[in-house]
């Protein structure tokens, strides 16, 4: 008597993926996130507004706007009525993104393409003020988004981005995502044609990069002046 398994057959039975068991995740909601130095939460359009205007119309207003669906805006009031239809809209949940008292608004950040019933969400549409941009605070404000989405119960994050966007991209690797691919003109964004760089992570993923942000995260991990002593990617190297 043979102890081998009998050759499956595709025209009987065609190879399949696992069967995913669990519940349905709940959409996110614009819920209060509190992190060490970043508290997130439901959008304030005219404290949002008046707080992130000066901060992103200075000399670096082309850079932020570049790749963004948004154009700069002209005015606090242009950017109030934005922050408004984004309040009131269900296509994404954006939150407003503040220091950790939650006094000053620093930029905001939203979870789109939201997809309970695969489990999959995106982050995207973020937008950084100078000044959270390239330090922890907005690392952490990444990782709090990435723990909501996972403690929710979905099973893939997804960053999107301009191919043409090196920073962004750069971003995604350094936060975890692992980069799939890229779609060919898959975009066209204030007239110009964008291949779209595709990057995710899965909820395997997730226990190793919630490790190594909160072990970057950690103060022990920036000396006296606040610089980091090991890179993010060195702790999700290690584990």
């Amino acid at each position: 008597m043979s102890d081998r398994t009998p050759p499956i057959d595709p025209a009987t039975n065609p190879p399949r993926g696992p069967l995913v068991g669990g519940q349905t995740p709940p959409r996110p909601q614009p819920a209060t996130l509190q992190g060490r130095h970043v508290r997130l939460g439901p959008l304030d359009p005219a404290k949002d507004a008046a707080d992130l205007f000066p901060a992103v119309s200075g000399p670096e207003r082309e850079r932020l706007f570049a790749y963004l669906v948004d154009a700069p805006f002209e005015s606090e009031a242009s950017l109030r009525a934005a922050l408004e239809a984004a309040a009131s809209t269900n296509a994404a949940v954006t939150l407003a993104i503040r220091d950790a008292s939650g006094e000053k608004t620093l930029g905001r950040a939203s979870f789109m393409r939201i997809e309970p019933a695969h489990r999959s969400v995106e982050v995207g549409s973020i937008l950084f003020s100078p000044s959270l941009s390239r330090t922890p605070a907005g690392t952490e404000a990444m990782y709090l988004m990435a723990a909501h989405a996972f403690d929710l119960g979905y099973r893939r994050y997804e960053w999107k981005c301009d191919a043409l966007n090196a920073p962004s991209r750069a971003a995604a690797l350094r936060f975890g995502f692992r980069f799939e691919g890229i779609f060919e003109r898959h975009m066209i964004i204030k007239g110009r044609s964008r291949d779209t760089a595709w990057f995710a992570m899965t909820e395997d993923d997730w226990p190793a990069n919630k490790a190594a942000f909160e072990a970057w995260l950690d103060p022990a991990n920036f000396d006296g002046e606040g610089r980091q002593i090991r890179r993010l990617a060195e702790f999700r190297a290690a584990g």
